[in-house]
């Protein structure tokens, strides 16, 4: 009888264990494919910047350094973004493509201040069509972002509380890092009015 009972007890415990175990995979993939959204519209942005720089390229002809700086800054944050998406359980990864995005968005901030001196730019069709679908992927960035973050902090939740720190301790479940922009003000969605 007390062999059953101690058989039962050490079940039970192996049943917790799996339990908690596959909880923090399940929030560990959760927070990757969320991250995999983020990468999705990234990529989007990133291929639309190119397009841009070229239209604008050809009125502002003596902002040479302004233009050479957004696709230096693109640059990074395509590279930024590879090394995240190879590893989105990499904090560092993380906190370098968050810098990257940080310095493309006031990159793109200088480029739309310095478009709205030249009055042909502005209402060319191309630069417009290229800034609505810009404005439109950076909206979807932020919704992708908001939504790893939180898939983030569940999977760390999940992690720290007991006893599932216990079990995220005995098999490495290291916390993810939030995709965060350095400064508040560089959170905003990079002004592309040209009416």
């Amino acid at each position: 009888m007390a062999v059953w009972i101690l058989l039962g007890l050490i079940a039970a415990f192996v049943l917790l264990l799996v339990g908690i175990y596959n909880r923090l995979v399940t929030a560990r993939n959760g927070f990757k494919n969320a991250f995999a959204q983020i990468d999705v519209q990234l990529t989007r942005r990133y291929d639309l910047i190119p397009n841009l720089v070229e239209t604008a390229k050809g009125y502002i002809k003596h902002e040479r350094e302004t233009l050479e700086a957004v696709i230096r800054a693109r640059n990074s944050a395509v590279s930024g973004l590879k090394a995240a998406s190879a590893d989105p359980g990499s904090a560092a990864a993380i906190q370098t493509l968050g810098g990257a995005e940080s310095a493309l968005s006031g990159a793109l901030g200088r480029l739309f201040a310095v478009a709205e001196a030249y009055p042909d730019l502005k209402a060319n069709q191309n630069m417009m069509q290229l800034s609505e679908e810009l404005t439109s992927t950076e909206n979807k960035v932020a919704f992708a972002r908001q939504a790893y973050n939180d898939a983030v902090l569940s999977y760390n939740n999940a992690r720290e509380v007991f006893p599932n720190s216990v079990v995220a301790g005995m098999f490495q479940f290291q916390p993810a890092q939030l995709l965060e922009i350095e400064a508040p003000e560089k959170r905003s969605v990079p002004k592309v009015s040209f009416n």
